[in-house]
């Protein structure tokens, strides 16, 4: 092959690549169903007014074993949710943009202890994000890593 056909096919390639090499890279979406840190569930995040909305979707055990029947809201402070399916929890994220690109704080709700934290879901990559909940006005935080699965 000849030097001209040589440096004519690494143009081509190199102009080929080009649209590739400076194409933004894509945005991290906040928007979809997420596996929580410790897998025992799915958050499915959509928009609400500009918000986060999150609702449990899955729960890799939704029958309780103690009554054979799918899992209630038990834990909840609120004494007249408690009879209510655990599945479909309507909010248990609501958060608003941060200011912050990728970060939304609001409130979590946690179904384990029946409890609401102010925290905040932070994108950390294409299919990861951090939830965090707090108490004593941020003092005391807890996070976990979540996965997004479509």
């Amino acid at each position: 092959m000849s030097s001209f056909r040589i440096a004519a096919v690494v143009v081509l390639a190199a102009v080929g690549l080009a649209p590739v090499m400076i194409a933004p890279a894509r945005a991290a979406d906040p928007f979809g169903t997420w596996l929580t840190g410790d897998k025992k569930g799915k958050v499915h995040i959509v928009n609400c007014g500009g918000a986060l909305c999150g609702n449990l979707v899955w729960l890799k055990e939704p029958i309780d074993p103690d009554t054979n029947k799918p899992k209630l809201d038990k834990h909840n402070v609120d004494a007249g949710k408690q009879s209510r399916p655990l599945l479909g929890v309507p909010i248990v994220l609501n958060m608003k943009p941060s200011g912050t690109p990728d970060k939304w704080d609001g409130q979590v709700y946690n179904a384990e202890d029946g409890n609401t934290y102010s925290g905040s879901f932070t994108l950390t990559g294409a299919t990861t994000a951090e939830l965090k909940g707090c108490v004593l006005g941020g003092l005391i935080c807890k996070a976990q890593t979540w996965t997004k699965t479509h």
